[in-house]
């Protein structure tokens, strides 16, 4: 009996002095260790169960095919075509042609565009404004116009063309299930024809990755073909006499039936322009459903008017109308746009 106790007894001795022979530091280390690891554990088990699918669910997302567009219902088309135009200003005592176009139109670049050092550039501005630019007087009645003008429809697609031909690639023929077509790929450039308005139509170009199909409703802003000047390519002015019904522009703001193209280019990307120099862009429309009010633009004037707004750029290069803007509204009577 007095044997096994003495055993056990040294047993303990031998267990005691192991112990103390460790360091107090590493027995506070290794406890404050796993106070941190179990719990951290723990977190770390539940928080990458409910983290990886989600980085999962983002990749394939990121990596998967476009937003399709959802056809949207087709407003009625307007009866009504925008109108290219001008309006008039009377010559004040003191006035330059350079100082009413940046005031009147904002053309901060006009001393740029129009220039002595080019004589045909004057020359196209007299012709232009129905006035000799260095020989003003006050009381003249100048004809002025909208430099590198917009112009803002919507429209029912007719056709679509594929500007680029797609790279043909050979693969082995595979049995697939018949899926219905989204839509023509135009990343890399496509040509619509548009119905704008009863009895008028536009051939639109347009990159895009939202897939156009025909029967889409479109949204856009397009710069307006603009005047061929002889040695003046980047003539500022479109030209009056040209009809809308026809005509080609090229899409600077798209939404293809009811999603909006935020990688679409920007209006300030279509060269040329003086957008950024000038602090905005002169817009022309139709107001109503089927054009204008798709901007919500404040407006507050009969369905089918056409006016001429002042849009203003922000930083980021956005048109924006604001309450105060100039906003002319066509008339039919003088064939001029007149202040509302």
């Amino acid at each position: 009996m007095n044997r096994r106790f003495k055993q056990r007894s040294r047993r303990l001795q031998d267990v005691w002095f192991f112990i103390r022979s460790i360091p107090w530091q590493l027995l506070v280390l290794v406890s404050v260790l796993l106070l941190v690891a179990i719990p951290a554990f723990y977190f770390g088990t539940h928080t990458g169960l409910r983290a990886f699918p989600a980085v999962t669910n983002y990749f394939y997302t990121l990596t998967g095919p476009p937003p399709t567009a959802t056809p949207t219902p087709i407003p009625a088309l307007s009866s009504t075509l925008p109108q290219v135009g001008s309006l008039l200003y009377v010559v004040q005592e003191g006035d330059s042609c350079d100082e009413i176009l940046a005031v009147q139109m904002h053309m901060s670049d006009a001393g740029v565009v129009f220039n002595d050092v080019k004589p045909n550039t004057i020359g196209a501005l007299d012709s232009s404004t129905g006035q000799d630019c260095h020989a003003l007087q006050s009381g003249m009645v100048l004809t002025l116009s909208p430099q590198y003008p917009l112009i803002a429809f919507g429209g029912q697609v007719l056709t679509v063309a594929a500007t680029s031909p797609q790279q043909v690639l050979p693969t082995p023929v595979i049995n697939i299930a018949h899926q219905q077509q989204v839509g023509e790929d135009c990343s890399t450039g496509c040509l619509l024809t548009v119905l704008i308005a009863s009895g008028g139509q536009v051939h639109l170009s347009v990159e895009t990755t939202l897939p156009v199909k025909v029967g889409s409703w479109v949204w856009a802003q397009a710069q307006l073909t603009r005047k061929n000047v002889k040695g003046f390519a980047n003539y500022p002015y479109a030209d009056p006499l040209i009809s809308l019904n026809g005509m080609s522009l090229h899409a600077c703001d798209l939404q293809v039936d009811n999603i909006h193209d935020d990688n679409s280019l920007s209006c300030n990307q279509l060269l040329p322009n003086t957008i950024d120099d000038d602090g905005g862009a002169w817009l022309f429309g139709v107001t109503g459903k089927s054009s204008l009010d798709h901007w919500n633009y404040p407006l507050h004037l009969p369905s089918g008017t056409r006016v001429l707004l002042w849009l203003t750029s922000n930083a980021n290069g956005d048109l924006r109308f604001s309450r105060g803007n100039p906003v002319f509204r066509y008339d039919d009577a003088t064939h001029v746009y007149v202040r509302v």
